[in-house]
C-alpha cells in the first residue's frame, strides 16, 4: 500500500515547514511567502516561471520537491454540466475529481455555483457494497500534496475556460471530501491538505464551506470533533437500522449506529454546525417507508440535513435506482416532519459520476491493451 515518491510534493508543504526547511539551506524567510504566493496565487506549471526566485535556488526546488504530483489525462463531461477529471499519479494509479456545476436562473454558465468533489485515497478499504471505489480494495492513500494539488488542476481547467476563475482567487463555491477513498483512513493527510487549503497563504478557501464525508469511523469523527477547523460533517450513512445498514456497509458491524449516533451529535453541539446524513436510495434494499421513518426520527432527533441520493448504476453490481414515484414517497416522509432534505436530481450518470467508476473503467482497458 506504501508508495514512497522520488520527491515530495511541493503542495504538501504548509508556509512553518517551508520556513524551516528554506532556513536550514541558507534562505532567506520571506522566500516561503514568495514560493507560495506562485503556487496559490498564481498557479504556475514550472519552476522557470517563479521569476522573483533566483535561479539557483529555482535549481534547488526543482531537485528537492515534486511540482506536479498529478497529472491530467481527461475530462468527461454530462449534459447536466458534471464534469469528471481523471488524474494520473507519479506511480500510475489513478484518482477521480469532480466538478458538479448548478446553473443559477439569469446568470451564464461563469457564474454558476460550483461544487468539488475530490479523492483521498486509491480505492478504497470499507467494502461499501454498492460503490465503485472499493471494488479492488486499497491501493493506497494519497498525500496531502497530492490531495491539494486536485484543487489545483480544478482551478487550472477553470482558469483556461471562465472570466471568474481568472478574477477570483478560486472560482468554485464548496469543496466536498467525498470522493474515493475514506478521508478518515488517511486523517493525519487529509487534515493537513485542508488546512493547506484553508490558509490566507494558501488557496484561503473558507473552513464552512468545506464538507467531508465518511462512512463511519467514530474514533476519528470524535478526534475530527475537537479540531480548531471548522469543516462541515456529512454521514454516509445509507440505511436507518444495523439490519439494513450491514447488508451494504461492512462499517457498520464495528461502529454500529448506537456508536457512531451518539459520535454525530458530539460532533454537531462542539461546532455548532448541522451535519448532513447522506443515504443513497437502492431498490428494495433502503427505500422502503419504515427505511423512511426511522431515518426521520434520526434526522429530528440530530436535527440533520438528509440528503437522499438516487443510485447510480455500476457495471458488475445487481442494484438499482427505485422509481422516481418511490424516490418522491420516501422524500415526502421526512419533508411531513419538516426534516431538511434534498432529493438529488441525476447529476453525471452519463458519465460514469459515482466515485470510482471512470478509474475502474481506464484501469480494466489498460490491462486489456497489455494482454
Amino acid at each position: 500500500m506504501a508508495y514512497t515518491p522520488a520527491k515530495p510534493a511541493i503542495h504538501g508543504e504548509t508556509l512553518d515547514s517551508l520556513t524551516a526547511l528554506l532556513k536550514e539551506h541558507g534562505q532567506p524567510a520571506f522566500r516561503a511567502r514568495q514560493l507560495l504566493e506562485w503556487l496559490y496565487k498564481k498557479r504556475v506549471g514550472s519552476w522557470d516561471e517563479m521569476t522573483n526566485l533566483p535561479r539557483p535556488f529555482r535549481t534547488w526546488l526543482a531537485e528537492t520537491f515534486e511540482l506536479t504530483p498529478t497529472a491530467f489525462l481527461l475530462t468527461k463531461q454530462s449534459e447536466d454540466v458534471t464534469d469528471k477529471l481523471l488524474l494520473e499519479l507519479g506511480d500510475r494509479s489513478l484518482i477521480e475529481t469532480v466538478i458538479i456545476r448548478a446553473p443559477q436562473l439569469g446568470v451564464g454558465q461563469d457564474k454558476s455555483r460550483k461544487t468539488i468533489c475530490i479523492s483521498t485515497q486509491v480505492g478504497c478499504a470499507m467494502g461499501c457494497k454498492f460503490c465503485a471505489s472499493g471494488l479492488e480494495g486499497l491501493k493506497r492513500n494519497l498525500s496531502a500534496g497530492e490531495i491539494v494539488h486536485q484543487l489545483i488542476q480544478v482551478c487550472r481547467q477553470e482558469d483556461a475556460r471562465t472570466p471568474r476563475a481568472r478574477a477570483e482567487l478560486v472560482s468554485f463555491d464548496n469543496l466536498v471530501v467525498m470522493g474515493m477513498g475514506e478521508p478518515l483512513h488517511n486523517y493525519d493527510a487529509i487534515m493537513r491538505a485542508l488546512t493547506i487549503l484553508n490558509a490566507e497563504w494558501g488557496l484561503g478557501f473558507g473552513a464552512r464551506r468545506i464538507t467531508l464525508s465518511t462512512s463511519g469511523l467514530v474514533p476519528k469523527i470524535r478526534q475530527l470533533a475537537d479540531e480548531p477547523l471548522g469543516i462541515r460533517l456529512a454521514i454516509s450513512l445509507h440505511g436507518a437500522t444495523d439490519e439494513v445498514r450491514e447488508q451494504i456497509m461492512p462499517v457498520n458491524k464495528k461502529w454500529p449506529l448506537a456508536e457512531l449516533l451518539p459520535a454525530v451529535r458530539e460532533f454537531s453541539e462542539k461546532h455548532g454546525r448541522m451535519v448532513t446524513l447522506e443515504f443513497i436510495l437502492i431498490a428494495e434494499i433502503n427505500d422502503s417507508l419504515d427505511q423512511a421513518e426511522k431515518l426521520r426520527d434520526i434526522a429530528l432527533d440530530l436535527h440533520a440535513h438528509v440528503n437522499l441520493i438516487p443510485y447510480n448504476t455500476v457495471e458488475g453490481l445487481p442494484w438499482k435506482r427505485p422509481s422516481l414515484t418511490r424516490q418522491e414517497r420516501f422524500a415526502r416522509v421526512l419533508e411531513d416532519a419538516d426534516v431538511s432534505v434534498t432529493l438529488r436530481r441525476e447529476k453525471g450518470h452519463a458519465i460514469d459520476a459515482a466515485c470510482g467508476q471512470l478509474r475502474l473503467k481506464t484501469e480494466k482497458a489498460r490491462e486489456a491493451a497489455l494482454i
